[in-house]
Formats: C-alpha cells, sequence, structure tokens
C-alpha cells in the first residue's frame, strides 16, 4: 500500500518488493553472525536493547519516507535489527535447561505464529484510517520493547561464561559457518537446518500466486487460510513440541516433523480443490516441531560461550536461503505454468520443498541417536 501511495504499482512494485526482500536476506546474511559473537563477548542484553532501538528507527523511517530510497534504507536496518533474533534464541540457550529447550524455542514461534496473525491485521485496520499510521503504532511498539529491556530484562550469560575476546574471523560469515564444521554432528544439523530454511521459501514466494491461479482465490480468501496457518502454527509449536519431544526424543521429532512438512508440501502441489488445500493446511504446520528439535540439539554442541555463535551461523545460512528462494521457486513456478511448457504442473515448486525435506529427512537419520554429553554442558 506504501509503495502504491508512493508512486509504485504493477511490474515497478513487484520489482521493488523483490530488492526489498534482497537486500533484507543481505543483511540478515552480514549481521547475523557479527551480532551473535558480539553476544558472546558482551552480553545478550546489550545487542537486544540495541536491536529494538534500531526496529524502532526504522519504522520512524518508513512513517516519515518521502520516497522510494527511504525505503530502502528502513529495510537495510530491518534486515539488521531483525538479525538479532538469533541474540534472542541465545538467550533462550542461556537460561533453559537443555531437556526443556525445544519446549522454549517452540514458544517463540508460538510468538512468530501470533504476529503472523495480529500483525497484518492490526496493520490493514490502521492503514484504512491512515496509510503511514501503522509505521507509527510500530515504532512505538519498538520502543516500548526497548524500554522492556532497559528496566526489566536481565542479562543471561554470566561475565565469567561470556567469550574472552572478539573476532573478526568468527564475526564474518564465512567464519561463523567454520563452527558449523568443526563437527560431524553440526555439519549434519546445519547442513538440515539449510534445506528447511530453503523448502520453506517456497512458502512466500509461491503461495498467492498459486491458490489465486489454481482455486481463484481472493484475498479475503488468503488472508483466512494465512490465519489457519498463524493459528495452526501457535498450537503446535505452543502446545505439542515438549509432548512429543518427552515422547520422542529431540532427534525422532525432529524426524517426525520433517515427515509432516514434506507430506503437506505434496498435498499443496496435488490438490485439486481449495478445500483439499485447506485441509493440508494444518497438517503441514505440524512441521513446527522440527525447528526447535533442531535447535536444541545443536545447542546441546556447543558450550554457552558460542551460543550467540551458533545461532549467527544459523542466521547467515537463513540469509542465504532468503536469497536463492525467489529465484528458485518463483523461476520454477513460471517455467511450469507458462503456455508453451512441455509440462503444465502448478504444484511444481511444492514438489521440489517436498524433496528438500525428504533428504533432510535423510540426514535427519544419520544424526546420532546416544544423548550428548558434551564438556560444555558441564
Amino acid at each position: 500500500m506504501l509503495l502504491g501511495f508512493l508512486g509504485n504499482n504493477g511490474a515497478r512494485a513487484a520489482l521493488v518488493l523483490g530488492l526489498f526482500g534482497t537486500i533484507f536476506a543481505l543483511m540478515q546474511f552480514y549481521f547475523s553472525p557479527l551480532l551473535g559473537v558480539i553476544s558472546d563477548r558482551i552480553g545478550r542484553r546489550p545487542v537486544i536493547l540495541i536491536s529494538n532501538f534500531g526496529t524502532a528507527i526504522n519504522y520512524l523511517i518508513m512513517a516519515l519516507a518521502p520516497n522510494v530510497p527511504w525505503l530502502f534504507v528502513g529495510y537495510a536496518i530491518s534486515g539488521i535489527t531483525t538479525a538479532s533474533v538469533i541474540t534472542a534464541y541465545a538467550y533462550i540457550a542461556d537460561v533453559t535447561p537443555p531437556e526443556k529447550r525445544a519446549a522454549a524455542f517452540g514458544k517463540v514461534g508460538a510468538a512468530f505464529g501470533l504476529g503472523f496473525i495480529l500483525g497484518p491485521a492490526i496493520g490493514g485496520v490502521l492503514g484504512y484510517a491512515n496509510i503511514r499510521l501503522p509505521f507509527w503504532v510500530a515504532a512505538i511498539v519498538g520502543l516500548l520493547n526497548l524500554a522492556y529491556g532497559l528496566f526489566i530484562l536481565p542479562e543471561s550469560l554470566p561475565v565469567e561464561k561470556r567469550s574472552s575476546e572478539f573476532s573478526w574471523k568468527r564475526a564474518n560469515p564465512l567464519g561463523a559457518l567454520k563452527l558449523l564444521r568443526s563437527h560431524l554432528e553440526l555439519w549434519r544439523l546445519g547442513a538440515i537446518n539449510f534445506l528447511l530454511y530453503v523448502a520453506h521459501e517456497v512458502l512466500p514466494w509461491v503461495y498467492a500466486l498459486y491458490v489465486i491461479e489454481r482455486f481463484g482465490w481472493n484475498a479475503r480468501s488468503i488472508g483466512l487460510s494465512l490465519a489457519l496457518v498463524g493459528v495452526s502454527s501457535i498450537i503446535v509449536s505452543g502446545g505439542l513440541v515438549q509432548p512429543l519431544v518427552t515422547r520422542l526424543g529431540e532427534r525422532r521429532t525432529l524426524i517426525t516433523g520433517i515427515a509432516f512438512g514434506a507430506f503437506g508440501f505434496f498435498v499443496f502441489g496435488a490438490a485439486t480443490t481449495g478445500i483439499v488445500y485447506l485441509l493440508a493446511i494444518p497438517v503441514f504446520c505440524l512441521a513446527n516441531v522440527n525447528g526447535p528439535a533442531a535447535q536444541a540439539l545443536m545447542s546441546f554442541r556447543v558450550s554457552q560461550s558460542e551460543q550467540g555463535e551458533l545461532q549467527g551461523a544459523l542466521g547467515s545460512l537463513r540469509g542465504i536461503a532468503m536469497m536463492i528462494g525467489p529465484l528458485l521457486f518463483g523461476g520454477i513456478y513460471s517455467l511450469f505454468i507458462a503456455h508453451e511448457a512441455d509440462w503444465h504442473l502448478p504444484g511444481a515448486p511444492w514438489y521440489l520443498a517436498a524433496l528438500l525435506l525428504l533428504a533432510a529427512m535423510l540426514l535427519a537419520w544419520q544424526v546420532s541417536r546416544e544423548p550428548v554429553a558434551w564438556p560444555s554442558q558441564a
């Protein structure tokens, strides 16, 4: 809406949005390891505070932006500050016993699911009153978060458990990824996470186009289906992770979640009616148990002073996936729905995403079944 207000519509708006996504992904790629390593050195709280301040500044810029270049500045800041989500995960690892980490990571996912429902709904209502009002409100919320961090949030990483020095070799994307190569189990889990990240990029780049093309859905139908995604994600992430981990363990929970995700993607691609597609959404959302399980398994394998570095490496992997997703899934979708295509297969992107998850599941089978007893967790 704001792009249209600033005179960008149709194909130009699509191009600008694509560039926004690229900038956001690049910021994630470069700044996730930097913020992670900084949090290992000086503590989690300062990084979280800076992030909340940066978020508020980002929305203020968007609220006041007179043209598109200023929006690019806002998106760049947003990519940097959102990269600090990895610090929140490191905070959780600091304060949560190993056996409860998967559930704690799941609750973060449930919070994202709630935001996925409330954010667009509130923004849409406010936008009807004034197109810039949602950004002003978001800036105020960012400042309130900053106040909470300043006056209430305690530090999670004691001084004696912090990294002894800051190293640029660890704080750049390639250096951070070395941590994942330091042990076979970490490498496998890192590869699994990367495949999950890439596969899930099909959602932002194909979802709306696919349901419009295949089922003739309008904006209301798409909004309701996304609300179903949000509600299902909240239920799974907030309520099912701990029972599954208690019963199956992190490794088998990871495998189970990936299997549900692959099945859901396959049904999305094969669905011949909108009802079948909708019925597949709650099944697909059972895949939300795999992220917390994978996060927990990885957090077991590094020391407390490396939790930020680990999350930073994962943030870089996520940034790479975000750069791959538009070209990979958007390109495949365009190829298989073109009039001159030998095979008219609109579900092709979903099938590819399912195959990526099956590859991740094969790797997950190779993850050690034995409980981890690493010196770093002593």
